[in-house]
């Protein structure tokens, strides 16, 4: 069973990009480190907990950081001017809710929408940009922005949203890639006898560039790698080229940046313990942690563990719970079969 109340925690910490020491790092060291030998934290804000075993040495990695916005001008009107920390779409933000963390604590603006009675015509077609977007957090002018706390510099993300949709399925901001972690840190937690020895990593930075994993794995130097991080599911529009679905099971994919040894022992383990394992063919890097792990040093055997969801980068990204409690259980019995092995393809 998912639960829920930590799931929620896990996906509502703060942590834009380089700013995961806001709150999301406190959090998977606080569930963490009941459960490892040892936890600490890198220079570059990597949370590495490491659960003792005499071998393979294995990395496993969810990222903790989210898409975002960051204030680079605040106008004399006191609106704020933002651009985007990672792949945020700008037409994503238009009549939403922002939360900033500013250095007089936590604020909130909104994105506002030009009503369409008093639209143009030629407006209604155009999308909006990021020359266009403004943040309006209530002042009434550049001073009053300024004396609430705001700065440029000032980052901020997608407000809290969390909603259950029916029995099996919720949406909130943020399932990339807090869903991930916590299924890393829930199967951290249900890890019982393993000869692996194994570090669970939150790493830091992964939407603008993979930088937290280059540097975990390479003062870890494991020999196998797993990146967990979402995918997408079946949706609208998405022409029939997206083959994982929503409630289907966890992903795995094959391809150039996947071992394929490591990848049909995940098979193995996911038939031994009856978990449906969707595969997703991944023709190039994958866009993952994985992707750096593998050519670290004098190279890492790699896979990635997804969780499908709908409408990713957006504030109603969507996932199954039964596609979670069962990556968690994959993850956990992996971890737990994984002895040392053959990895040379």
């Amino acid at each position: 069973m998912v639960n829920l109340e930590l799931l929620k925690k896990v996906v509502e910490a703060p942590g834009v990009s380089g700013y995961e020491f806001l709150g999301i790092r406190d959090v998977v060291i606080g569930e963490l480190k009941p459960v490892v030998d040892e936890v600490k934290i890198d220079r570059l804000g990597n949370v590495i907990a490491h659960k003792e075993g005499g071998g393979p040495k294995v990395m496993i990695a969810a990222h903790m950081d989210k898409i975002g916005v960051m204030v680079n001008h605040i106008d004399e009107d006191g609106y704020l001017h933002v651009v985007p920390v990672g792949g945020v779409d700008p037409r994503s933000l238009v009549a939403q809710r922002i939360r900033f963390f500013t250095e007089k604590g936590e604020r909130f603006g909104v994105v506002g929408h030009i009503p369409p009675h008093i639209q143009k015509p030629e407006d209604r077609k155009k999308a909006a940009d990021w020359d266009t977007i403004v943040v309006d957090v209530g002042a009434e002018g550049k001073e009053e922005a300024e004396e609430l706390g705001f700065r440029v510099g000032t980052v901020g993300e997608f407000a809290p949203a969390f909603v259950r949709l029916n029995e099996n399925r919720i949406a909130t901001p943020y399932l990339d890639d807090r869903v991930c972690l916590y299924a890393m840190i829930e199967a951290a937690k249900a890890l019982e006898g393993h000869e692996a020895d194994i570090y669970f990593v939150g790493s830091v930075q992964e939407e603008v560039g993979l930088r937290g994993a280059r540097v975990a794995s390479y003062s870890i130097e494991p020999e196998i790698g797993i990146a967990m991080d979402v995918t997408f599911a079946k949706q609208v529009g998405d022409k029939g080229k997206i083959v994982p679905k929503l409630g289907g099971g966890p992903v795995m994919d094959v391809g150039p940046n996947i071992n394929p040894k490591l990848r049909a022992f995940a098979d193995e383990v996911a038939k031994k313990y009856e978990i449906p394992l969707q595969v997703e063919a991944s023709p190039r890097p994958t866009g993952t942690d994985a992707n750096i792990m593998q050519i670290n040093r004098d190279g890492v055997a790699t896979a990635v563990l997804s969780i499908p969801i709908r409408y990713m980068h957006s504030q109603v990204e969507t996932a199954d719970l039964r596609d979670i409690d069962l990556t968690v259980k994959l993850a956990k019995h992996f971890l737990e079969e994984l002895k040392p092995m053959d990895l040379i393809p």
